[in-house]
């Protein structure tokens, strides 16, 4: 396929692409009757700032911070903080994630790694016992996998060095969401009867997220005053209540010795979390991962997140393809996005890890030379056998395979991503998680919050004598995360910003909706919704339903990809700035119950 030139949406395409919505409802503040929530409504465009996330509720509070002279930082955290209300299971204050800044004044993208940490008495035998691996689902409920929480200090963070407003202040939304309740949805409560049974082997969990012994009913008003009374001590006090306070002191009492029920049968180990460790949590300020794409810029996190390097990688990899709808057909297309796919994670799964312990290229893996040195080995008519070797970035050969490949880890995938944008052009992706859908299962008693299952992120046990892992657990390391917030510019200025949750599927959601968009021409609400395939250095590729016996998988089959269902990857979100001066913000319009986008004028003049 030959080389193309970036394929950038007009206005009009755009324009008529979007529906305009209404932005004006507040954050639901149900009293004993729930008031409808905000509608739920995948796309919207208008002036005056913009913020996409799964839930209007969390929307609608960072769309009231900008309505109230609030920046694009002020409105993510007052979004992140009702989202730790109304989707307590994928994120929360009790687990961690990261920050990609791009600052309009000075014309730059920051970043921010808020990950949980290990604690300092971890080394590679943390899920090892009697020499073998604990099983997966024993250590993801149990202390041995909650790490030092980094969302609350990711917040004092970017406030103390981007913000305008107050914690306080923005913590008032989420705290009157916790305090007064919100309306449960479908989503909510499948979620819930998914963790029943070890909900349940957790008192304080199950008092407060199976009031009255059952699961919570749909259409009615569920409340969490313990949170909201967490939100208005963090408010009044700090995050160092969170590190040093009553509230880490309740953390530590928690990991060490994890308050079951005296009837569980389950087995619960305790963790070895202590008051130092989260004393000494620190988060990171460091430098995106960038590379160009078809002449614009594309700025990601850097290692412990492979999301940057990964979809960085994959881009490179992608950029002697011509993608556009002329030059190939959906099947080339995807059979050219599968493969980039499979290379990219072949190459972090031996290279990407902790950078404080591992010495991660991430000069190399970004290089078009390396991308170029593993973009021969894809063929038009053939399909390249998994698991795929790794590539040398540090001297690279082309079309080079050999050695033992690196397996892929297992990541949970119930994170959450917002996107928020202002009047000013700064713009913030943030994606957030405790992990595993539930997190731990394990409630802070009066807190109000799940703590999370992130060192099952490591890897348990070396992959084979002859395999290097960087994914091992160590002291005060953070586990390799898939988190990939991006934020894509031209000439300088912002074009778009986007992310999913998703575990390792991350990565290739946003990879195939970059390219969607970019190179398809599809609108961002529709490269969001297209159906998806992730392939992650494995013999099969996932499928959703959308392209589950579709004519596509009998083509790619044809030359030889093999498959399988996925129900559903990762829930994207973005916001995009038009020529004129317009934001556009989109999410799912199905998955996960559909997203919620958000802008502050629908209509009028900037």
């Amino acid at each position: 396929m030959r080389r193309s030139t970036v394929r950038i949406l007009s206005f009009w395409a755009v324009t008529a692409a979007v529906v305009s919505v209404s932005a004006t409802a507040t954050p639901a503040t149900a009293p004993a009757t729930s008031p409808p929530p905000p509608v739920k409504t995948p796309v919207a465009v208008g002036y005056g700032g913009a913020v996409a996330s799964v839930d209007a509720d969390a929307s609608a509070a960072g769309i009231e911070v900008l309505k109230r002279g609030g920046n694009a930082v002020d409105a993510a955290v007052a979004t992140a903080a009702a989202l730790g209300v109304t989707e307590p299971y994928s994120a929360g204050i009790g687990g961690g994630g990261y920050f990609v800044y791009y600052d309009a004044k000075a014309r730059t993208v920051r970043t921010v790694d808020g990950r949980e940490t290990a604690p300092l008495s971890a080394d590679e035998s943390l899920f090892l016992e009697n020499g073998k691996p604990v099983p997966f689902d024993q250590a993801m409920t149990s202390g041995r996998g909650v790490g030092t929480p980094g969302t609350p200090a990711t917040w004092d963070t970017v406030l103390d060095e981007w913000g305008s407003k107050p914690l306080r202040t923005l913590l008032e939304p989420a705290e009157k969401l916790a305090r007064d309740g919100f309306t449960v949805d479908a989503t909510f409560r499948s979620q819930t009867e998914a963790n029943e049974a070890r909900f349940r082997d957790f008192p304080d969990t199950a008092e407060l997220f199976l009031p009255g012994g059952r699961l919570p009913v749909v259409g009615s008003t569920f409340k969490n005053p313990d949170l909201a009374r967490t939100y208005e001590k963090l408010g009044r006090s700090g995050v160092g209540e969170m590190y040093r306070g009553d509230i880490a002191r309740d953390i530590v009492r928690t990991v060490r010795k994890p308050p079951v029920d005296p009837g569980a049968t389950r087995v619960v180990r305790s963790g070895d979390l202590t008051s130092k460790d989260l004393r000494k949590y620190r988060t990171l300020r460091q430098a995106p991962t960038k590379i160009s794409y078809r002449g614009l810029d594309v700025y990601g996190m850097a290692p412990s997140s492979s999301g940057g390097t990964s979809v960085g990688e994959a881009l490179n990899i992608l950029e002697r393809s011509d993608l556009s709808v002329e030059a190939a057909s959906e099947a080339e297309y995807l059979h050219r996005y599968i493969e980039a796919s499979r290379i990219a994670f072949a190459d972090r799964g031996r290279w990407v890890g902790d950078p404080a312990f591992e010495d991660v290229p991430v000069k190399g893996l970004l290089s078009q030379r390396f991308a170029d040195s593993r973009e021969c080995l894809i063929k038009d008519d053939a399909v390249l056998k998994a698991p795929l070797a790794p590539g040398d970035p540090r001297k690279p050969t082309s079309c080079s395979t050999g050695g033992p490949a690196a397996p892929t880890t297992y990541e949970g995938e119930n994170t959450t991503h917002l996107t928020a944008a202002d009047k000013w052009g700064n713009v913030v992706a943030y994606t957030l998680t405790i992990e595993s859908t539930g997190g731990s299962g394990i409630t802070v008693p009066g807190r109000g919050f799940i703590l999370n299952n992130e060192l099952t992120d490591f890897s348990f046990a070396p992959a084979a004598p002859a395999v290097h892992d960087p994914n091992l657990p160590g002291p005060g390391k953070r586990p390799r995360s898939s988190m990939s917030p991006t934020i894509v510019l031209e000439n300088g200025r912002p074009l778009l910003a986007l992310g999913s949750p998703g575990g390792a599927t991350i990565i290739t959601t946003v990879l195939q909706t970059l390219t969607g968009h970019l190179d398809r021409g599809l609108p961002l609400v529709d490269a969001i919704a297209a159906p998806r395939a992730s392939q992650r250095n494995a013999a099969l590729t996932e499928l959703e339903p959308g392209l589950w016996n579709s004519p596509l998988q009998a083509e790619l089959e044809a030359i030889g990809h093999a498959f399988k269902r996925n129900p559903e990857i990762g829930a994207a979100t973005g916001v995009q700035r038009l020529p004129d001066g317009r934001w556009v913000a989109a999410a799912e319009k199905v998955r996960r119950g559909g997203g919620s986008a958000m802008v502050v004028r629908p209509a009028g003049t900037p």
